[in-house]
């Protein structure tokens, strides 16, 4: 290969503007769409990657066997961390807490902070960088804290804040400040880490309450994340067995009634499991309460496809141009027979045909390149995901690689057919420059080209339509005019200053009234489960809502039989009623909902501390209300009152911009140190299908430039099947055919190419479809006609793809066609 061979590539490219424009953009776009996507997959396949000998942390998770189906958590009792240290192969231990979650005021502005109290070991474990000051020292001082340099600078205008105090506020009690002095300076954490944080503090914090300082620093049996480092080729059984004996020798353990002990049988009290902290993101089986951080998961499974993706749709790309370059080949068929009777030998030509394919491809992956720089944001802003920057060396090596092997194999199937002209046949006027084989399989490659791209229209409209039906079923009741308020950590409503703010915001002109919940409908952080059961029956683990007496009121929700909560009949933390579903009426052993009404329950609660069945009365059967999302199967529900939640639902007597404006005024006259949380309460609900919605937004934009790619490919058969039948067309016309029946000649032949590719995509995407939708327990009835309407955008696009080579074929003059 010499320099000469890209100079003639220059000026065939040269020659034919618009054929090499379409060329280079073809692959181009495929290129930046490749690149966008396997830099998303190796952003989620690298979390925690960070952390110095990340293959060997570990994440203590639990789950609680006391309570019948409790999922597991990620949070583990702080006892655990002393008897983690002391097990053979662990080379350091430490833990963090989410408990305190810190507010700073600044300008006279509150701003809630990604805030973590971490115990010793912490900062040696995650490897944290220090740019400037003493990590010991802020971790350690009771008035001393760490900070990031991206947080520094947002906070104070520059990283050069060592030294500099924050007026910090930890919840909504008035003593509940303090001044803290910056002693350290950190490196950033990357993005992707389930550990974000922005400032770091210890347990001696001063604003940290002694009895939480306690907890953190004792044996205790709260709950927190918990990280042990091995040393490699540790027995992770070993370790585990020595955290289990820890937990089954603690004194909760020990004193749990002798009915408890039976119900668990062979089961531990609390089962422990080590899990790798680079699997972190993808970890599904864990769940949320009302100590869990808040952090990003992902579906590896979702990734994985996306990667796929990304190969078909740069295949497709290299597809369209192995179609443009074979129909360029066939027109310089007499160049390459002269070349071959002037001496050219077949790896000379076959040299020459790799360097133009090079060339293409090396402009095009730098086309790529820069459409990728430019759409990285809106990229990253679609994906909720902090992706950096595309100008890393890792990057730009994998472009480079990607068009060195795009520019290699693109060129192998028309070097191939440079290969087979026959000079003999071509300069005395016989073309021989494709065998019907390879021709049927360039044909082949069109109609997969198509099939992809018909195929990701259906998935993608059915995806959409189905995330569009989940976030507008009705959860129930009417959620519009609903406006959900989280109160500060650490406080309830029946606190004295949530009692006041209640109080006034139901004076105020906007507000029709508030209602108190442990979690709004569409959240399960604050949810809890207990058994329940007859006397006399089995006892069935339900889940628990704790609810004001009018909250079934503010909620607009009727009751199927008997009667709700009433705030005129019922006062507040009454503990005989109970309200029921009708799912719960049948797990209990009751033949109907009607013979459940009035009958009373043996409800497990904690008296004094300890575990006992109290009796409650069920007075009502409420209707199924959706509390979490489509995709779980809506299971027995039991309603109690109980006002010491977290939870504030405002209805606006208006709209709900008024009950905003209200809750602006109000909030800060009862919590000036607390940054208001509240969201519309259908916000809340849509919120489990954001991820659906992102994912049909990305493969709205992969269909589209398929569909792009796909029409070329249409264009390239269509001029192709023109070029071949010419002189057919023209001795029709002499024979008197119309111009319509030339049209469908073409028209069949691109029909052909549609039908073969429904008849191998919409199966394969039907069988897709049908995957997706069985995650959901209720599904969308337009689903499969996705598929439907994909053909008819597929047949649209091909139509007008195929219109001017369709148009040439009907104006073509045979006198013109017959003499050349």
């Amino acid at each position: 290969m010499k320099l000469q061979d890209f100079r003639v590539g220059l000026r065939v490219l040269a020659k034919d503007p618009v054929y090499s424009l379409v060329s280079i953009l073809g692959l181009g776009v495929g290129l930046a769409v490749c690149l966008l996507l396997l830099d998303y997959a190796r952003y989620c396949w690298q979390y925690n990657a960070y952390i110095p000998d990340a293959d060997n942390v570990y994440i203590v998770k639990q789950r609680n066997n006391l309570e019948l189906g409790t999922p597991l958590y990620d949070q583990a009792p702080l006892l655990l961390l002393a008897a983690a240290r002391t097990a053979p192969g662990v080379t350091n231990a430490s833990s963090y807490v989410g408990w305190f979650p810190l507010t700073v005021e600044l300008n006279g502005q509150l701003r809630k902070l990604k805030s973590l109290t971490v115990l010793p070991g912490f900062a040696e474990l995650m490897g944290l960088r220090v740019i400037k000051g003493d990590l010991d020292e802020a971790l350690s001082r009771p008035d001393g804290i760490a900070i990031t340099q991206d947080t520094a600078i947002r906070l104070f205008g520059t990283s050069d804040v060592l030294g500099r105090t924050l007026q910090l506020r930890l919840s909504a009690v008035d003593e509940n400040r303090s001044t803290a002095r910056v002693a350290a300076i950190l490196r950033d954490p990357p993005a992707n880490t389930t550990i974000p944080f922005e400032t770091l503090n210890g347990p001696n914090l001063s604003l940290v309450p002694p009895p939480m300082r306690n907890q953190l620093l004792g044996e205790s049996d709260w709950l927190g994340y918990l990280l042990i480092r091995l040393r490699p080729g540790t027995s992770l059984a070993a370790v585990t067995e020595v955290l289990q004996h820890a937990i089954d020798d603690t004194p909760s353990a020990r004193k749990i009634p002798p009915e408890m002990k039976e119900r668990l049988g062979d089961r531990k009290v609390m089962d422990i499991k080590l899990s790798h902290l680079r699997d972190a993101y993808f970890d599904r089986e864990v769940a949320n309460n009302f100590t869990s951080l808040t952090v990003d998961r992902g579906d590896s499974a979702v990734v994985t496809g996306l990667v796929a993706l990304a190969f078909l749709i740069l295949t497709l790309a290299a597809v369209n141009y192995v179609n443009l370059a074979t129909i360029r080949l066939i027109r310089r068929q007499r160049e390459i027979a002269m070349r071959k009777v002037l001496g050219a030998s077949n790896s000379r030509l076959a040299l020459q045909f790799v360097s133009e394919s090079l060339l293409v491809s090396m402009l095009a992956t730098a086309a790529g390149f820069i459409l990728a720089y430019l759409a990285l944001p809106i990229f990253s802003q679609l994906m909720n995901r902090g992706l950096g920057s595309m100008l890393s060396l890792e990057n730009i090596g994998a472009a480079l690689g990607l068009g060195v092997a795009l520019g290699v194999t693109t060129a192998i199937y028309p070097a191939w057919i440079a290969l087979g002209v026959r000079s003999s046949l071509m300069l005395v006027g016989r073309p021989d420059a494709e065998s019907p084989r390879s021709k049927h399989l360039r044909q082949a490659l069109s109609v997969l080209q198509a099939a992809a791209a018909m195929g990701l229209a259906g998935f993608t409209l059915a995806i959409f339509w189905q995330a569009r039906f989940a976030m507008d079923a009705s959860p129930g009741f009417d959620p519009s005019a609903l406006l959900v308020i989280d109160l500060p950590a650490g406080v309830t409503a029946r606190d004295e200053k949530p009692r006041g703010l209640t109080a006034e915001l139901s004076q105020q002109p906007g507000v029709a009234g508030i209602a108190i919940s442990n979690d709004p409908v569409g959240r399960s952080k604050e949810s809890w489960r207990t058994e329940i059961k007859r006397e006399g029956g089995d006892a069935m683990t339900i889940d628990v809502k704790s609810v004001s007496a009018n909250f079934f009121e503010e909620y607009a929700i009727k009751p199927v039989l008997g009667r709700l909560f009433d705030s005129k009949i019922d006062h507040e933390d009454n503990p005989e009623p109970i309200v029921i579903n009708a799912i719960a009426t049948r797990q209990l052993g009751f033949a109907s909902p009607q013979q459940a009404v009035g009958q009373t329950l043996l409800f497990r609660s904690m008296a004094n501390g300890t575990p006992a069945l109290i009796t409650k009365r069920i007075v009502g059967i409420a209707p199924e209300i959706r509390f979490y999302s489509l995709r779980e199967a809506p299971g027995a529900i039991a309603y109690e009152l109980w006002s010491s939640s977290a939870t504030l639902t405002v209805r606006a007597s208006g709209s709900i911009a008024d009950a905003e404006r209200a809750v602006l005024l109000v909030w800060p006259k009862y919590f000036p140190n607390s940054v208001l949380e509240m969201k519309p309460a259908k916000e809340i609900y849509a919120a489990n299908y954001a991820d659906d919605a992102r994912l049909a937004k990305l493969l709205a934009l992969s269909t589209a430039i398929a569909m792009i790619i796909a029409a070329f490919g249409v264009y390239v058969l269509a001029a192709d099947a023109v070029q071949r039948r010419t002189k057919e067309i023209a001795l029709r016309k002499l024979f008197g055919t119309r111009r319509r029946d030339i049209g469908k000649l073409v028209a069949k032949e691109i029909g052909a190419v549609i039908l073969l590719s429904a008849l191998l995509a919409l199966p394969l995407a039907a069988l897709a479809i049908a995957r997706y939708l069985a995650t959901y327990t209720e599904r969308t009835p337009l689903a499969f006609w996705a598929l439907a309407f994909a053909l008819l955008v597929s047949l649209a696009t091909a139509a007008i793809a195929a219109a001017r080579q369709a148009w040439i074929a009907m104006t073509l003059k045979p006198a013109v066609a017959l003499r050349t």
